[in-house]
């Protein structure tokens, strides 16, 4: 695609590419999501920007990872003037990928992702989001269920994290971890724009040996 394409359209169009490569149909996944057909072409044509539940639990109906939106180099947004490769090998093997040259998705509301990692890494996601004043993970107040474990640290900003329990409001250098099929929302409340790293495990933790299993 050339870059004169909205970076949602690129967007968009990984995510048809990731819905007609699992073999869904237009109409199978916008039932499964519980959302129109309409609003899902609207999606996979960039008309609409998903939020981050959104993107989440789109990309988890078509049995793949949040970093699959990133595998393709076209969904990268990259500086005016950047020449400089997406991911370069300066020894071998070892990855690099340049502060100018870091993949960010453009969300719902003015929500961003940015892959942490030159490459993709089976089993692992880090990524940092970014959250406007006065945004959050869902527009309707929808929280996100999902596979897997989640760990965040918040960076800058404050930002409160909601679940069904009650909800914890964490500055920079707090953090916290939980399992994603616990319903959760993230939220911005305050006048300053919020950044959090996330460290996701999408298969879950790895299953710990009880005593009975060590060894003598």
């Amino acid at each position: 695609m050339t870059d004169d394409v909205p970076l949602s359209a690129r967007i968009g169009s990984r995510l048809r590419q990731l819905r007609k490569s699992s073999g869904r149909s237009l109409a199978s996944v916008a039932q499964q999501l519980g959302i129109s057909s309409s609003a899902l072409s609207q999606i996979e044509t960039g008309v609409m920007q998903p939020s981050v539940n959104r993107l989440v639990e789109l990309v988890g109906v078509l049995g793949a990872p949040v970093s699959a939106i990133f595998d393709e180099l076209d969904v990268y947004e990259r500086p005016v003037g950047s020449d400089a490769p997406d991911v370069a090998e300066p020894l071998p093997g070892v990855f690099v990928a340049t502060a100018g040259d870091v993949a960010v998705a453009h969300l719902g509301q003015g929500v961003t992702y940015r892959r942490l990692t030159p490459t993709a890494l089976p089993g692992i996601e880090l990524f940092e989001s970014s959250y406007p004043p006065g945004t959050s993970s869902s527009v309707d107040g929808a929280m996100l269920v999902h596979a897997g474990y989640e760990c965040g640290s918040v960076v800058e900003g404050v930002l409160t994290f909601e679940f069904t329990e009650g909800e914890l409001r964490l500055g920079p250098g707090a953090s916290l971890s939980f399992a994603a099929t616990r319903p959760h929302r993230v939220v911005n409340e305050t006048a300053d724009v919020a950044v959090a790293v996330w460290l996701t495990l999408p298969g879950g933790l790895p299953e710990q040996p009880s005593a009975g299993d060590a060894g003598a």
